[in-house]
């Protein structure tokens, strides 16, 4: 442990480091993982002085708490939620100057699902292929946080900044998730592709870092049959037998078999890291002016 670091007090359900990724490696089966919310995590690097690619810590619904082991800045951002540093409550979404040994708790989320704590230096762990992301489906990275662990924090590198304090949506009550359709949209009969445009779908408990799933009508397929097993990419939304579609998120496996009928722009996919259990879900599919990629049935 260095002079400059974090003690783990309460873990929560589930907190993991993240930082912007590691793209590049699909070829060996692992995906990029990193942020699921880059805006609140870029946000949260910007109040605390860091560089965008600096790790936080992601919480997920019910957060966390630290004791800090050097005077730190610290900024939280994403999922609204009660912030105090040493029992006494301190702003969300705004840089706070925290004393060393104190503890720094972000508390249950008031909406939306996940939180980024930003310490000044970033969490600096040893990358792992480039990244210091945790990715639940490969393993690669840390673990996630449990209580009594300890990590370390890199040098500062900045100042810290207070002019991103507002122009925040904050995590959406309700969801819209705008889709190019295809590759595969050609395996969904005309029904499937009117019943994807025009039902309400809700955001299902399974979901989880690998994929954003749904609860609602299914997607009838023109035939049987399966794929042999294709690319996948981050926004992917493919169509597994019992026609719920699946968000493939930022833990996504490279390869997968089942029909992709549609892909959610990146840009799209931080609204969907915030969408609880139960948030009303809806598509907007668009046909591209040419294929995704060219293909046959």
């Amino acid at each position: 442990m260095t002079d400059r670091g974090i003690e783990v007090v309460r873990a929560g359900a589930l907190t993991t480091v993240q930082d912007l990724g590691r793209p590049g490696h699909a070829h060996l089966g692992v995906t990029c993982s990193g942020a699921l919310d880059r805006t609140s995590h870029r946000l949260a690097n910007r109040l605390a002085g860091n560089p965008a690619e600096a790790a936080t810590l992601e919480t997920t619904l019910n957060g966390c708490a630290v004791r800090v082991t050097a005077d730190v800045t610290v900024a939280v951002t994403g999922a609204p939620c009660p912030v105090t540093v040493e029992g006494r409550p301190a702003p969300w979404g705004a840089p706070v100057r925290v004393p060393a040994g104190s503890v720094v708790a972000a508390g249950a989320a008031t909406h939306g699902v996940r939180s980024y704590l930003a310490f000044s230096g970033g969490i600096g762990i040893e990358p792992v292929l480039g990244s210091r992301s945790t990715d639940l489906l490969s393993g690669l990275g840390p673990e996630p946080l449990a209580d009594g662990a300890a990590l370390p924090l890199g040098a500062p590198s900045g100042p810290p900044s207070h002019s991103h304090l507002v122009a925040y949506p904050g995590p959406p009550r309700s969801l819209v998730l705008p889709m190019l359709l295809g590759p595969r949209d050609d395996w969904f009969t005309p029904a499937a592709l009117r019943t994807l445009a025009s039902s309400s779908y809700r955001v299902s408990t399974a979901s989880n870092r690998i994929g954003l799933r749904v609860e609602g009508p299914g997607l009838e397929r023109r035939g049987a049959g399966e794929l042999p097993s294709e690319g996948m990419a981050m926004g992917a939304v493919q169509v597994p037998p019992d026609g719920l579609p699946v968000v493939f998120l930022a833990d996504h496996p490279t390869t997968g078999g089942y029909p992709v009928i549609g892909i959610v722009p990146e840009e799209a996919l931080c609204a969907a890291a915030q969408a609880a259990p139960g948030t009303a879900l809806r598509f907007t599919p668009v046909r591209p002016r040419r294929p995704l990629v060219p293909h046959q049935r």
